[in-house]
């Protein structure tokens, strides 16, 4: 993706201002009015550290719970970004929780796929990887759900300083490949990490770039 400095600077300087949890969504009954910000969503397996990137991206400790146990984001969150919100951030439940009774992952599973298929204001869907693991098989099932829905997604590689830079290269190469296959995936992947914050910039900015369509 081409650098953009001054959209950078826009993203750091709105990133850098007031983000504040709006509400949560156990059901569609209790989403926020559609079309009031324009919504940008993370989905990614469980312990994929999806909490401890919104927390990185957003300047803060403890916007998004971080926490060891699967499944402990069991509804839609949504945070605003600006006051009034120029753009919303929802933390999706994570996938692949091997530990949750069945009735609750399906339950977790509909919500999703009904938020997916069916909100206006859904700008862009970032799908975070764990750059240890690469794809696996319950990502390329997330993947084709959003092909299906035509909702476009990002790939975004986390926990990037967990690997050496020629094994990451190798993920990434791989990721890329896969990617090119799936008609909604954006072409720009991204690698992060939460810990060193290198990347962190960039996907602010296409968070930005996304949300302002």
């Amino acid at each position: 993706m081409t650098a953009n400095p001054d959209l950078e600077e826009q993203a750091r300087k709105l990133f850098s201002g007031p983000v504040e949890f709006l509400k949560s969504a156990p059901d569609l009954k209790f989403l926020p009015d559609d079309g009031q910000a324009p919504e940008i969503a993370f989905a990614g397996r469980s312990n994929v550290g999806k909490s401890s990137l919104l927390n990185a991206l957003t300047n803060r400790k403890a916007l998004a719970r971080t926490s060891n146990t699967p499944g402990r984001t069991q509804e839609l969150n949504f945070f605003d970004v600006a006051n009034p919100a120029r753009l919303r951030l929802v933390d999706m439940p994570g996938y692949g929780f091997a530990e949750a009774p069945k009735d609750i992952v399906k339950r977790w599973r509909r919500l999703v796929n009904d938020y997916l298929r069916g909100r206006a204001a859904l700008k862009r869907v970032l799908v975070l990887i764990d750059s240890r693991h690469g794809l696996k098989d319950v990502d390329r099932e997330v993947m084709e759900m959003l092909d299906d829905a035509a909702v476009s997604y990002h790939l975004v590689l986390t926990k990037a300083d967990k690997l050496k830079p020629s094994a990451l290269g190798r993920v990434y190469e791989e990721v890329a490949a896969e990617a090119a296959r799936h008609p909604a995936a954006h072409p720009a992947i991204f690698t992060t990490s939460s810990e060193t914050g290198s990347g962190i910039a960039a996907l602010r900015t296409a968070i930005l770039e996304a949300a302002t369509l």
